[in-house]
């Protein structure tokens, strides 16, 4: 089965209704690696119920659905995740009910071999009031479904270019070092995908053994935003962007460079063990 564009993007994904605890918020938490340190009080408000806080990058997993997938004619063996971005024109809560649409927002044939990248927008908003929570926006890069076709396009319809690194040291630094078993942590929050579990997936997917979520890797990084730009208070934090460029595997160490140009803050993350770069380009817009 291969992509149709057309078919594709008509693609309808019904709504959803999700409620979330605190059990969530602190399991999210916990799975991006926050509260090792038990005495870290500055940690503590995001994994115990007292003053419970929601890290931004909770919202890519409280209304985690990807039962719409095998409709889409994409093989999802060798699929990854390409960009992330986090559109929040509120904080995020710490519990709620809230309301999820997706859609396919388009999608781009890089040519057959060489893939095609398929954009997904996920709005979140409050069931009660209806207000608008989250916009979320997904880029997934679909390693063997290139050359289907689809329309010309202008180069205002192309993905917008990433956004480029200030070329100066880093202002700041944060290292967090990942759990041998923190992708099976992780999948508790939505994700079950079997390449961050099972060895044999892994392998036919073409990786030495699981792999750490994508979004793993990002909320971490969203962590060292949220500590070393924000002092700890993720309510600063109107949006945030940034391209995966290369997997970690579980128990890696994770180091993020962070630039800070008056409200912006820019952000890369590379694996220490490795020296190699797993996300680039990284864009937080902080609240005035």
């Amino acid at each position: 089965m291969a992509i149709v564009y057309d078919e594709l993007i008509a693609l309808d994904i019904p709504a959803r209704e999700v409620s979330f605890t605190d059990r969530e918020t602190m399991l999210y938490a916990l799975s991006v690696g926050m509260g090792q340190d038990p005495m870290d009080l500055d940690e503590l408000p995001f994994v115990f119920e007292k003053n419970l806080t929601a890290l931004p990058s909770l919202s890519t997993v409280i209304c985690w659905d990807d039962s719409w997938t095998p409709r889409t004619g994409i093989n999802y063996v060798m699929v990854v995740h390409g960009e992330q971005r986090i559109t929040l024109h509120k904080p995020m809560p710490p519990s709620g009910r809230v309301k999820s649409k997706i859609r396919i927002k388009d999608v781009f044939d890089k040519g057959a071999g060489k893939g095609a990248i398929m954009l997904v927008e996920n709005t979140i908003s409050d069931a009660t009031s209806g207000d608008t929570l989250v916009t979320l926006l997904s880029t997934t890069f679909a390693r063997g479904d290139g050359g289907f076709g689809g329309p010309l396009r202008k180069p205002e319809e192309l993905p917008p270019k990433p956004h480029v690194i200030p070329d100066r040291a880093a202002d700041a630094g944060v290292t967090l070092k990942t759990q041998p078993n923190q992708a099976l942590f992780y999948r508790l929050c939505g994700d079950r995908n079997p390449l961050h579990a099972e060895p044999a997936f892994a392998a036919a997917a073409g990786f030495p053994r699981p792999i750490l979520h994508g979004l793993c890797s990002y909320g971490i990084a969203v962590r060292a935003v949220v500590k070393a730009a924000c002092n700890h208070d993720p309510s600063k934090i109107a949006d945030i962007n940034a391209r995966f460029t290369a997997p970690v595997f579980p128990g890696e160490t994770i180091h993020t460079e962070l630039w800070r140009d008056d409200n912006i803050v820019s952000f890369r993350a590379r694996v220490a063990e490795r020296d190699v770069v797993v996300l680039d380009h990284g864009r937080v817009e902080l609240r005035g």
